[in-house]
């Protein structure tokens, strides 16, 4: 590619050491941006003495990995937990920070907003936040492109928490949110073609589609079955790998397992992650014994050897966009079953690579995995498809995508009149 390497400001509502999707989404976005010779301004949360002493101490890739690069900077903005979530972030208001100050002094090509409506407040009722959109008052008064991309599907965790009847009670004003949010940005980006036409249904406005939520494909692979942490350990493994809450539906996994276990008796369960519910979540699984282990929070070589190890991959979720921890499993080589949601189905084909369950059965979660149990060929068929299905969301791909889309959004903004700074 010709082009001149681009001068990219991310705003991030999530970063290391909050261990995330987003999280590690960011991380490689950036180092990838930066390897081929772009300038990155990177804006995260910071991490201070408010939050649990263990998410400091987490060993995640992160700032370390980046500050070798010339052409990287960033700033921590200041931060506080979300009151309803105490080991994430929510920035501070605009009183305390100033965003529009930060693009002055870098003067990016285009600005890139991870999580726009976690930063803007959404995620606690507007109770905390930034207070405005973040970067839309310098792209609006200097003309410079911006760009949001779309991570959680924010309407599911409503339904979910809410129930439908909350949930049709506050319908009627969910597409004026929605536009509000969107309409901000020259650009809202969606990983998923399911969650665009939801999101299009709500009023999402100039939305596309662009699958831009990879994977290292190199890093997880079915090999790393070399790092298995329990190599004595021959009983089928299940495998569930992410925050320890009421929307992940992880105590659905507690209800499937004496299913699974009656017609697969020394099947064992592995759940991976911490969160608010992690103690009442173990209180339950103790009843199992050592059919169910709660390994706490996994990283590294450690983790790699449990998705490739696996069995099956189980996401009993219906609150994904585009789940991260499906395609590490897929590209492990780890058939996954999902519960049915809004972008599952463009990860699990059934009967090729995983199959499909009904949300919110766990009875019907627990039949998919025992057929894929039982018959010993179409697991070992559904192995050998999961990593073919997935190649195609290899990082390298959607970086390239997503960077052929940055510079189309650069190339359109530059014959739109640009208002000065005053």
């Amino acid at each position: 590619m010709n082009n001149q390497p681009l001068r990219i400001a991310i705003f991030t509502s999530l970063y290391a050491p909050y261990l995330t999707g987003v999280s590690t989404a960011v991380h490689q976005r950036v180092r990838w941006l930066l390897q081929q010779g772009h300038e990155v301004f990177l804006i995260h949360p910071q991490i201070n003495d408010k939050y649990p002493e263990y998410i400091g101490n987490r060993p995640m890739p992160g700032l370390d990995e980046l500050k070798p690069f010339p052409n990287f900077s960033a700033y921590a903005f200041p931060t506080q937990p979300l009151i309803f979530y105490k080991s994430l972030p929510q920035p501070l208001h605009y009183r305390h920070w100033s965003d529009t100050k930060l693009l002055e002094e870098f003067q990016p090509d285009i600005i890139v907003v991870e999580e726009a409506p976690q930063l803007r407040g959404f995620y606690s009722l507007y109770l905390q936040g930034y207070g405005r959109p973040i970067g839309s008052e310098y792209a609006k008064r200097t003309g410079t492109p911006i760009v949001s991309l779309f991570h959680t599907d924010i309407i599911a965790y409503i339904r979910y928490y809410l129930g439908d009847r909350g949930f049709n009670l506050i319908r009627p004003i969910l597409p004026f949110l929605v536009k509000q949010f969107s309409e901000v940005y020259d650009l809202n980006l969606f990983p998923s073609r399911e969650q665009l036409v939801k999101y299009q249904n709500f009023k999402s406005q100039r939305s596309e589609y662009l699958p831009f939520q990879g994977i290292d494909c190199q890093k997880f692979n079915p090999t790393n079955i070399c790092y298995d942490p329990i190599p004595e350990d021959s009983r089928p493994t299940l495998l569930f790998v992410g925050r320890i809450t009421a929307e992940k539906n992880v105590f659905q996994l507690l209800e499937a397992y004496p299913i699974i276990a009656a017609k697969i008796p020394n099947v064992h369960l592995i759940v991976v992650g911490r969160g608010p519910q992690e103690e009442e979540f173990r209180k339950q699984a103790e009843k199992f014994k050592s059919g169910v282990t709660v390994w706490g929070e996994s990283h590294g070589q450690e983790l790699l050897g449990l998705y490739a190890r696996a069995d099956v991959y189980v996401n009993p979720s219906i609150t994904e966009n585009f789940c991260t921890a499906n395609n590490e499993a897929l590209a492990s080589g780890t058939p996954v079953v999902a519960a049915m949601a809004t972008s599952t189905s463009e990860q699990i084909i059934p009967g090729h690579n995983g199959l499909l369950a009904e949300p919110n059965n766990p009875m019907d979660l627990a039949h998919q995995v025992i057929t894929i149990l039982e018959n010993v060929n179409l697991k070992e068929q559904m192995s050998q498809n999961a990593r073919l299905s997935i190649l195609e969301f290899d990082w390298s791909a959607c970086m390239e995508r997503f960077e052929k889309k940055l510079y189309e959004v650069v190339e359109k903004s530059k014959k739109l009149e640009a208002i000065p700074v005053s």
